[in-house]
């Protein structure tokens, strides 16, 4: 309550001398007022406080101090004339913990924040107040910090919430949390950590608890945040104890781990997937390590062609399983894998688990299985494939010696079999002379080199070395390769040279 009694001056008296040499070393600033309004004295802190370093700066009356000096609240609701803490004091009234801002007058912007309490100096005599003091705090630096604080904890994207100590409730939270949770900013700060549950389900929640009641610093655990949507969500969660405003809090940070739960959840569905479809697989497959090359998984398409079951082979590397039967072939493999390099259809032969030999094609893919380097094997079995080729290679070798009863269609047919168009090398029938080309004609109707000379009216020398060139340039070695090199290009001398008289010799 204000009080009214009258003040009796201090001015010129030793009470003031006394009194300012009391207070004239605190840290705190501390300004003497007269009842009739003067500034009696000042310590230095007070002017330092105010920007000046003597009394007729700062103002020898209030009305003087109000000129020089624009008060404000901290809500920026400017002091009426009345409620400056020095008319206040002057009036008898005692108060505490009045926070103002400081503006030099002509200036904008306020220099200082001051906090200031009021009381009265009382005649121990006549039981009457003598001297009005304010006492003065300067927070300008404290308020500067919490401004900064303040700013970067609305401005950090990384979600946060402070909580009191004193009784836990929640005292500040960041747009980072309200946008991770859902929640509204006023429906958080009215609500304790026992409403809103921030380590729920934490891994080391006890200690968490704990640590809490402490004021110790909470190390990071991972806990589910209940939304206000019903759902949770998975974070990372850790506790650093701070003070606001004097005041024991502790700041909770979080890192969403939502995406990683997601990440992982797909991931493992995805694996899963994997996984069916390779033991469903018709084509003989197995898992192996990069590092040793062994094999940690097999489908049942491999164990039916190769014998091993899952238990024979899991575990070993292939060397040591013997399951390659060609040990240059087994080099190169693991040397391209080691290499970094995949494998397309490499051709090699593998040893079942009773000795038998299986043609395969064997491919090979690096894969991330489980966050391991690992290897993908997929074997072809080409036993049969490689069994009828020969058959039919055979069977080719054997018609081709004797064409006669063929027609030139199916003869083409099995040629094209016998020596298919990508295997054929780059000559053309342009790079024969004509005579090699007359030759050629023969040669794929199926005549021998006598019937040539005769047909062409040559040595039987001369014909040799006229074949003997068309094998050069076209890449062959048996005239059943040569008949086939030039019907694939659609020359089958259908219509050769007329047979005439047999010389002696003729180039």
């Amino acid at each position: 309550m204000p009080m009214t009694t009258a003040l009796k001056s201090l001015r010129e008296t030793p009470e003031l001398r006394h009194l300012s040499q009391i207070v004239s070393g605190l840290d705190e600033g501390v300004i003497l007022i007269d009842p009739d309004g003067s500034l009696l004295w000042a310590n230095r802190a007070a002017l330092a406080m105010h920007g000046v370093t003597t009394m007729e700066e700062l103002g020898r009356t209030t009305a003087d101090y109000r000129d020089r000096f624009k008060l404000r609240y901290r809500n920026n609701h400017r002091l009426l004339p009345a409620d400056y803490p020095m008319e206040r004091a002057v009036g008898g009234e005692r108060f505490s913990d009045v926070i103002v801002e400081v503006t030099v007058a002509g200036e904008a912007e306020p220099r200082w924040v001051h906090q200031v309490r009021g009381l009265s100096l009382d005649d121990h005599d006549n039981d009457d107040s003598c001297c009005a003091v304010l006492i003065i705090q300067d927070l300008s630096a404290l308020i500067e910090a919490e401004d900064r604080f303040e700013q970067s904890f609305n401005a950090n994207p990384a979600p946060a919430i402070i909580c009191r100590l004193a009784d836990l409730r929640f005292v500040k939270v960041n747009d980072g949390f309200l946008e991770m949770t859902g929640h509204i900013r006023d429906q958080v700060l009215c609500r304790t950590v026992y409403d809103i549950d921030v380590l729920r389900n934490a891994d080391r929640r006890d200690l968490a608890k704990e640590r809490l009641c402490e004021g110790g610093t909470i190390p990071q655990m991972e806990a589910e945040l209940e939304l206000p949507n019903g759902g949770t969500k998975l974070v990372i969660v850790a506790g650093q104890p701070i003070e606001l405003g004097d005041q024991p809090c502790m700041l909770f940070t979080f890192a969403d781990l939502e995406p990683r739960r997601k990440a992982e959840a797909a991931l493992r569905h995805s694996e899963e997937r994997f996984t069916r479809t390779f033991k469903m697989a018709p084509v003989a497959m197995a898992i192996g390590a990069r590092d040793g090359h062994r094999l940690c998984e097999v489908n049942d398409a491999f164990s039916a062609m190769t014998g091993y079951s899952s238990t024979d082979i899991i575990g070993r590397a292939l060397a040591d399983v013997g399951l390659w039967a060609d040990e240059g072939a087994r080099s190169a493999i693991e040397r391209a894998i080691d290499d970094g390099r995949d494998l397309r259809g490499h051709e090699a032969r593998v040893a079942g688990h009773d000795g038998h030999q299986i043609d395969c094609l064997v491919s090979t893919e690096a894969i991330t299985l489980g966050g391991d380097d690992c290897v993908l094997w997929a074997f072809h079995d080409i036993t049969q494939r490689k069994a009828t080729e020969s058959e039919l290679v055979e069977a080719i070798e054997a018609v081709m010696k004797d064409t006669s009863w063929f027609s030139r269609s199916i003869m083409e047919k099995l040629a094209r079999l016998r020596a298919p168009q990508d295997e054929i090398g780059g000559a053309q029938l342009e790079d024969l002379t004509a005579r090699e080309r007359e030759v050629l004609a023969l040669v794929c109707r199926g005549l021998d080199d006598k019937t040539i000379a005769r047909t062409l009216g040559v040595a039987g020398n001369t014909v040799r070395n006229h074949v003997a060139r068309i094998y050069a340039k076209i890449g062959v070695n048996r005239r059943t390769a040569a008949a086939a090199w030039a019907r694939a290009r659609g020359f089958d001398g259908s219509a050769p040279p007329a047979p005439s008289a047999p010389r002696a010799s003729q180039s």
